[in-house]
């Protein structure tokens, strides 16, 4: 549960930092004064996206930092899944965000994303403000109260994950059949286009090859001429000799010095091994020009074959053989998948029948638990609306079965509701006022709360549109929530006979400086609880009657 909060630089929040009790708590407080502001806060810490207007006019950070007491709510597994350092008893969350756009937010000093934020904020806290009345008569909220009741989650964990198995190789069937059927209108183009390919059998790298040996049958009479030419001078007979006659004649008079400047040994050696090599290099140069031949049916040949090549590279929109090649490897296995479609959609059609009967048979034992969780809704709530001073209230969970299996099964929900005897029963939406929604829903999470093991509760005048004995009626029961000290409810309140049942009361007023005004919250002592409890029953100015009745109300 929520122990202490610190707020730095929100909106008109100059610095707050307060325990908080468990039990059930009350905040109270002029309109305006900033009672809201608080949730704001810690909306953040639960994941919501910063707004840099809510920093403080004047100040460049903003940081809001709440300490949950997390003892005895197994949650050491989803800080392991989140690389986050876990603590037995207690987790602190915080969130920095600054003028600049930038925005942090650490777990246990840890830095953290906000879809842990929000996860972790899931098992911590639920605010209820007053809007999210209207959600009661959303299908999906009335289904979502009944998997609460008949503690679905795992159940429904494997229905989703069936039910998007079936989805996908649904959709994977559709495709085979939408391929194979545009496959077989082309087929016999396909069947074309492969011939042609399959004749010519390109290869990848063949067309480099031929242009390569093209070059050389091209230029055969110049590359023979002139690696000919440079073969006679390395060894032809003039007056000086070729190259190799005139370095060995260099060769041996270098060698005549060495006896009188043996500095000049080293270069008759590199000299002979120069030599070596000029003469493996004609020899070589030699065959070269021997096997060089020029061969115009060759020559022909290759051009034919790359003319082929390039004509199916320009009609099949390629560059090389090596794509020609790829795109007749692929033509071969849509040409595959016309052969073999069928067999392909035989199997398609199996997995699809059994993936719909498995997520069918959840789907029904989803049924069947909200069936019975439903029969357990009505009882509870029809007896805490009479606690409420609804004594003549009917409440019925009506659940139709759909023709078609959807996101969260087979299961239709709709909540009916009649607040007055003899008065027929109908959907909430259009029957319930709004004092008898706010009752409505107060019920539905008094019971849900039971079952969902959620450490906080905050509701934020969730008693809008009532009063007297229904506000104290509501009080007693938003009480009864914290029996069993495994729930801190904290409420919002504009209502005397709520304020006067909280365990702890906060109040939340406003400070003018010379500049500007601040929002602070502090705890409420017993004789400043009577002064604000008087003031909420008779206004700016405090009669005794009011004190008088201020003591009773705390004294009940």
């Amino acid at each position: 549960m929520l122990k202490h909060l610190y707020i730095k630089n929100f909106t008109l929040i100059k610095e707050l930092d307060i325990d908080l009790q468990p039990g059930f708590s009350v905040i109270t407080g002029e309109t305006g004064a900033g009672k809201s502001i608080m949730l704001g806060a810690i909306n953040y810490l639960l994941g919501q996206r910063t707004d840099i207007k809510s920093i403080l006019p004047g100040a460049d950070k903003c940081t809001i930092e709440a300490t949950f007491s997390i003892e005895g709510y197994d949650l050491k597994s989803l800080f392991e899944e989140n690389d986050t350092d876990f603590y037995e008893q207690e987790c602190i969350i915080r969130r920095e965000f600054s003028t600049s756009g930038k925005s942090r937010a650490f777990v246990n000093d840890t830095p953290a994303n906000l879809t842990f934020l929000k996860e972790l904020g899931f098992h911590l806290i639920d605010i209820h403000s007053q809007h999210q009345n209207l959600l009661i008569s959303k299908e999906d909220f009335q289904l979502h109260i009944l998997d609460i009741m008949a503690q679905n989650h795992s159940l429904l964990e494997q229905y989703h994950t069936s039910f998007s198995e079936y989805r996908q190789t649904e959709q994977e069937l559709k495709k085979a059949k939408e391929d194979i059927a545009k496959s077989r209108a082309e087929e016999d183009y396909l069947l074309f286009q492969l011939e042609q390919l399959e004749e010519l059998n390109p290869k990848a790298g063949e067309d480099e090859e031929l242009e390569k040996e093209q070059s050389e049958l091209s230029h055969a009479e110049e590359i023979k001429n002139i690696l000919f030419k440079a073969e006679a001078q390395f060894s032809n007979d003039s007056d000086q000799g070729g190259l190799i006659e005139v370095l060995k004649h260099i060769i041996q008079d270098i060698q005549s010095l060495t006896r009188i400047y043996p500095a000049i040994e080293e270069y008759a050696e590199r000299l002979e091994s120069a030599l070596i090599e000029l003469k493996d290099i004609n020899a070589e140069l030699g065959d070269l020009a021997e096997r060089v031949e020029y061969n115009p049916a060759r020559l022909e040949e290759i051009n034919n074959r790359l003319d082929k090549l390039y004509t199916l590279e320009k009609k099949h929109e390629v560059k090389s053989t090596a794509d020609l090649e790829a795109f007749m490897l692929g033509l071969r296995q849509k040409l595959d998948i016309i052969s073999n479609g069928e067999e392909r959609i035989d199997e398609l059609e199996k997995a699809v029948k059994e993936k719909l009967a498995r997520t069918k048979t959840l789907a029904e034992q989803l049924c069947m638990r909200r069936t019975s969780a439903a029969r357990e809704v009505e009882a509870a709530v029809t007896s805490m609306l009479t606690q409420l001073d609804i004594p003549n209230n009917k409440f019925e969970v009506k659940i139709e079965k759909n023709h078609q299996l959807t996101e969260n099964g087979i299961d239709k929900v709709t909540f009916f509701f009649s607040a007055n005897k003899n008065a027929p029963m109908r959907a909430i939406s259009e029957v319930a006022s709004g004092g008898e929604i706010a009752r409505l829903m107060l019920a539905l999470k008094a019971l849900t709360s039971k079952r969902e093991n959620l450490p906080t509760i905050i509701f934020d005048e969730i008693d809008t549109g009532v009063g007297g004995k229904v506000a104290s009626s509501m009080a007693n029961l938003m009480k009864e929530m914290t029996a069993s000290n495994k729930h801190q409810v904290i409420t919002i309140t504009h209502l005397p006979q709520i304020a006067s049942c909280g365990t702890t009361h906060y109040w939340v007023y406003k400070e003018d400086t010379d500049d500007r005004t601040f929002s602070h919250i502090r705890e409420l002592t017993p004789e400043e609880r009577v002064t604000e409890i008087a003031h909420m029953l008779s206004g700016t100015e405090i009669s005794e009657a009011a004190i008088l009745n201020a003591k009773q109300l705390l004294k009940q």
